[in-house]
């Protein structure tokens, strides 16, 4: 690593956000700028939501309001060379309410380097009630470094930090209203997510109070072993802290785990037998994961497939897929099909990322198997009227949800199969 892949000087401004009031917290930034005076070039991290904070009545006006403080944020970026990171409300086109996210936004003199959506809301504030959820995390690009974004509630998710790390960021940047009640927590979190990837960590958390929560404050620097090179208090504090890149190279020198990523498990395991996956399901929902299901024939795999699959897995925290065996496709197709063997549908399913367990069914329906394991969300395509769709009523009957996916691409097994005739 050179000296030019990692900034030179890094910053955090923790403070108590002032609810509502972007005017008044972008002069409390102003004032923390001034008063730590962080060197030309230097990474500054801000809090989570820390023009407006959680305690908003309007949280579409709030976000309305974003783009003019990106827009106060990038003159003061121009003025002092600095990149800024910190997480806005952001609406996405149309401003509808269910389309509201909590973004951390990158941002130099030249504008908006960047933007990384929270992907973890924290069910504990009910987040999930107003925001919507990103699902695109990647490294943000900018001139001296890229950066590993993670946002509050996101840093308990070792593998959103080890996504982030696998694409060779050297710094991880973490914007937070963490709760007093938590503070071990907190600090844990960031030194193993330092540790365990092999990165500087800068985390900005804010202080005193949102609504009836204690903020712990305790921003920190932490280098890739873990060392704490600068920690706040719990009051209002800017610190600026110089990184020596040579730490991460040396250390990485010795041995890099970050680097290493073998495939442990065979994809073959995710087939189960009705009996395996009930009990596995059991263990599953017993810890509150939400268990989502599908169904279909899947013969010649197309992209169509693939994305809806990917809508299905979004939909919860882990995906089954029932197929039908052979005997059943030919029930529903005719004799002709299918193309690929039971068998080989299955191996093929069990390959995808988004899917965690397939299971055969011999039935011309699912029914047996959704009464049996009762997912918490029932998928289907669009194109089925919910009255029509095997288990709704059941899944709905007891407590859980039918999600219908449109197709995003008009692919058809059957006409595949007509091409290649031709």
């Amino acid at each position: 690593m050179k000296a030019k892949e990692l900034f030179a000087q890094v910053a955090f401004l923790q403070f108590e956000i002032a609810a509502e009031d972007p005017a008044a917290n972008l002069a409390t930034v102003q004032r923390l700028l001034v008063e730590c005076q962080p060197s030309k070039g230097s990474l500054v991290v801000l809090p989570e939501l820390w023009a407006t904070g959680f305690a908003v009545n309007d949280y579409t006006a709030m976000a309305a309001a974003t783009p003019e403080i990106l827009e106060k944020l990038e003159a003061i970026c121009a003025g002092s060379g600095l990149v800024v990171a910190g997480s806005l409300l952001e609406s996405a086109a149309g401003g509808q309410r269910d389309k509201l996210y909590n973004t951390m936004f990158v941002v130099a003199g030249n504008g908006v380097l960047g933007r990384y959506r929270k992907q973890h809301l924290f069910p504990l504030w009910r987040e999930e009630e107003i925001l919507s959820a990103g699902n695109r995390p990647a490294p943000i690009a900018t001139p001296a470094a890229d950066l590993g974004p993670l946002i509050c509630y996101d840093l308990r998710f070792g593998d959103l930090a080890r996504h982030h790390a696998a694409f060779g960021v050297p710094l991880l940047v973490v914007s937070a209203q963490w709760p007093e009640s938590r503070l071990d927590h907190w600090r844990i979190l960031l030194r193993a997510r330092a540790i365990e990837n092999q990165v500087f960590v800068v985390a900005c958390n804010s202080c005193g109070s949102a609504g009836k929560t204690i903020l712990a404050g305790h921003s920190m620097v932490i280098a890739p072993d873990g060392r704490i090179l600068a920690e706040a208090g719990n009051g209002e504090e800017g610190l600026c802290v110089p990184l020596d890149p040579t730490e991460l190279l040396e250390l990485r020198h010795r041995f890099c785990s970050v680097g290493e990523r073998p495939w442990l498990h065979p994809d073959s395991d995710k087939i189960c037998t009705l009996a395996a996956l009930s009990e596995k399901v059991r263990k599953i929902r017993r810890q509150g994961s939400r268990v989502v299901f599908t169904n279909g024939c899947f013969d010649l795999l197309h992209s169509g497939h693939v994305s809806y699959l990917e809508h299905a897995r979004r939909a919860g925290d882990f995906l089954i897929v029932g197929v039908n065996s052979d005997r059943s496709v030919r029930a529903l197709k005719g004799a002709g099909r299918p193309v690929n063997s039971e068998q080989d549908r299955q191996r093929v399913l069990a390959a995808l990322g988004c899917v965690d367990f397939v299971v055969l069914f011999d039935e011309d329906t699912p029914h047996r198997l959704i009464t049996t394991l009762m997912p918490d969300v029932l998928v289907k395509g669009a194109d089925w009227p919910e009255d029509e769709i095997v288990g709704a009523a059941e899944v709905k009957a007891a407590g859980g949800r039918v999600v219908r996916v449109g197709f995003e691409h008009q692919c058809s097994t059957t006409a595949i199969i007509e091409k290649i005739q031709q």
